[in-house]
Parts: structure tokens; sequence; C-alpha cells
């Protein structure tokens, strides 16, 4: 059975809703412009009808990519997409708009809807909350965090050094900057040091500098990196990769709190805040004589271990939006959020490489997804569960990694909707015939 509303309660519900809500033609001129919506815009009912909707709801992405326009021309529905719109007054407000096409009886597209609600309170107080969660870029609420999060600032105010350990990825550097950021040494600058990335001949020359005639090449005096750390903070990441020549001297520059250049005989003073950072358990290498136990204890005055995200998951969807904003702010792009599969799938992965993989797939996620949402198939095959590249992706590999993440994303599309054409066209944003170009292209049989 069909139910009608009277048109006398349609207009009186429209005018109630709390959302602002208008229509469009086909050639986006206003038709209708409810209450919430003048009170939202600043603009009265009457100065907004017949009006290009640009001109009233003026908005950052008018210029661009129209999530209104791209509904009427596509037929493709958004939602609860963030832009940035001018008032009447000329303030500027940020809102939630969800758009879609409106058709006539006989499936002729007639114009469009937007609905749009203003996120001023949402976002001060998704501010102030993500402010209870983060320092500096550290983002978690998860009580496997809860730890490091309160001894950080404790840590930051004095000078001692820090010794931080964790998985590959787990933001050990992060940690860093921020005990340098939150401490007396923030006008200092901050230098860090991959002690596995250097050759063992010259860790000693790119930590404590070398005078001029110090080897065969050394053709000028070179500061090292505790000179570019004067007055400030070196990060010593890996350190359980120096050799044991390079451990003696380093537990010298603990002790004594100055440092030799290669090929001196002069001391200089090391006015520098160590920390030291490792992915292996250094107590274990200490004990089994593969790192010397004094140096070990002079870097372990504090120690930070950092969990492993499959530790702290509930930490996943805060870290994912912390990163579609950063890259939305990087590559200029409106990713407005995630697909709850999408989500269901990254909480289920187990993150060998920790918080760094999980950023590198949202960056993945930016770089093929076409519309305003992440969804499962923009993530990486891994993610998925699927190989990196299928078997028959082979002869399309050539052209390149965006040729080869079409393709998966075709096929995978083709899966859901069990090879269907025109309904895969549909669920791509495409048309038939592009479709039907592509596998050949791909040669998806």
């Amino acid at each position: 059975m069909t139910h009608r509303i009277d048109p006398r309660y349609g207009s009186l519900i429209f005018d109630n809703i709390p959302h602002g809500i208008f229509t469009v033609d086909a050639e986006r001129r206003i038709t209708s412009f409810n209450r919430a919506a003048e009170e939202i815009t600043g603009w009265s009912q009457e100065e907004a009808l017949g009006r290009p909707c640009t001109s009233i709801f003026n908005s950052n992405h008018c210029a661009g990519r129209c999530f209104l326009f791209n509904s009427i021309e596509r037929g493709e529905p958004h939602r609860d997409c963030e832009v940035h719109i001018i008032k009447r007054n000329g303030t500027e407000i940020s809102v939630a708009v969800s758009t879609a096409s409106l058709t006539s009886d006989d499936g002729e597209v007639i114009g469009g809807i937007e609905m749009f609600r203003d996120l001023t309170e949402v976002n001060t107080l998704r501010r102030e909350l993500e402010g209870s969660y983060q320092i500096g870029d550290i983002v978690s609420k998860s009580a496997a965090m809860k730890g490091v999060r309160d001894l950080l600032p404790l840590v930051a105010r004095s000078d001692s050094t820090v010794l931080i350990e964790g998985e590959p990825g787990t933001g050990k550097e992060l940690v860093a900057r921020a005990i340098h950021n939150m401490g007396p040494r923030r006008e200092g600058p901050f230098v860090g040091v991959n002690c596995g990335a250097l050759p063992e001949s010259l860790v000693e020359s790119e930590l404590f500098g070398h005078v001029r005639g110090a080897f065969t090449d050394a053709k000028r005096d070179k500061p090292g990196r505790f000179a570019a750390a004067q007055g400030g903070t070196l990060l010593l990441d890996e350190i359980g990769d120096i050799s044991a020549a390079v451990q003696v001297k380093l537990l010298r520059v603990l002790q004594e709190r100055e440092y030799v250049p290669l090929g001196s005989s002069e001391p200089v003073k090391a006015d520098v805040r160590i920390l030291a950072a490792t992915n292996r358990d250094l107590s274990h290498e200490a004990m089994n004589g593969r790192f010397r136990q004094d140096l070990y204890f002079r870097l372990n005055v504090v120690r930070i271990v950092l969990p492993p995200l499959r530790s702290r998951w509930e930490d996943i969807p805060l870290l994912v939006q912390h990163f579609i904003e950063r890259f939305n702010n990087l590559q200029g792009r409106r990713i407005c959020g995630i697909s709850e599969r999408a989500m269901t799938t990254l909480a289920g992965h187990s993150f060998p490489g920790n918080v760094r993989e999980l950023e590198n797939a949202i960056e993945h996620a930016f770089v093929v997804c076409a519309g305003n949402t992440i969804r499962r198939e923009d993530l990486p095959p891994h993610i998925r569960g699927e190989a990196a590249v299928p078997p028959e992706a082979s002869r399309e590999s050539a052209g390149g990694p965006l040729d080869a993440a079409e393709a998966a994303a075709i096929r995978d599309a083709l899966r859901r909707y069990s090879n269907n054409r025109t309904e895969t066209a549909r669920g791509l944003g495409i048309s038939r015939n592009t479709l039907w170009r592509k596998m050949k292209k791909y040669r998806i049989p």
C-alpha cells in the first residue's frame, strides 16, 4: 500500500526539519529553500528562489568538484561530505552536505536536492576531544598507550636520557619529537640519525664529526650530528646497530658530556639531550653480550615501550581520521570518510608494519579512490586479503601501479555484481562503454 503525505503536512515537515534543505532544477537554479537553510546561510527564501545555487550556497567545492552537480550528472549520491560555505554576512562555516538527483516518474533527471547541517559546534567538540587524545603527532585513546601519554609530559621536562623501544612503525620518532617539543630545549634543534642506515666506517664521523686530514678524503673540517644538535635534542635511532667501538665513545659522551671529533685531540662540550630508540630488546642484547651493559644502563634512565597497533585496535578509527585529514591537506582532496566495510577490514588486519603500515594504506586509498569516501576496494590488496598483483594482471603491470589498481578494482566490482556489466558500471560510476573499453584494455574476460 502506498501512503501519500498531505501537501500541507509535507510543507510543514520541510520547514521544521533541523537540517538545511534546498532543491534545484536541471540548470541548478534553486526551486525550494527551507527555514533551516535560511538560518544556516543567512539568505531568505525569497532571495534564494530562482537564483543559481552557487550564488547562495557558496562553497569551496563550487568551482571544482561540486557534489550536487555530480549527483545530477552521474546519479551518484553523496553523504555527509564536509565543505566550507560563505554565509550572507561573509563568515565561513563548515557544513556536512548530502546530495542526490531528483527524477520524474518516467526516470528523467529533473534536478537535485542538497541537505546540509552546521558543523561549527561538532568541530569544536571534536577538536577538544582530539586534543585529549593527541600529544604532538601521537594519536591514541587506548588503555595500552595510556602509560605512554601520562609519562611523556613528565619525561619532557627533565634532561635525562630516554630509551624508546617498539616494533618498526610504532612511532618511536614521533615520541622523541613530542619529548623535544614539550621540553625546555624546544627552541633548539631536533636532530635524528638512523644508526642502522649508516655504514660502520662512517658512523663515528657522522656522529662526532672530523677535522681536516683525519682520513684521505677529509679535505676540510666537518661537524657531526652532536654539533648540529647543540642546545637541542639528538635522537639515536636503531641504537642497537652501532659497533662496539662506537659504543665506547658514546659511553664517554654520556659520562663526561663531551666528545672528540675524528682526527682531533681537543674535546668538545656536548650540550645535547640524547634520546635513543630501537626495535630490539636492548636488555636482552646486553645480557647476551651483544651490547655494552654500562652503555645500556646509561641510556635506560627512562624507558618507554610502545605497544604494537594490534594491541591498541581501538585507536584505528582515530588514526584513520587523523590520516584522512592529513592527506586532505597535503593533496588538496576532500575525502569525507571511510565506509563501514573498509573500516571493518582495517580493524581485522594484524598490521605487522603498525601505524606506518596503516598510514601507507590510507595514502594508497587516496591514490585510487575515485569518489569522496574510501571503500574497501580502495585499500591495498594485502590488507583486503588478496594477492598484491593478480596473476592475470601481469600483462597490465607495465602500465604502472595505477593501471594495476584500476584493473583490480574492476575485477572486484565484477565479482561483487556477479559479472553484471550494467550494475558494475553503475557501481564504479562509469558508463557501460567505458567499462567495456577498460575490460578490453586489461584483458578481463
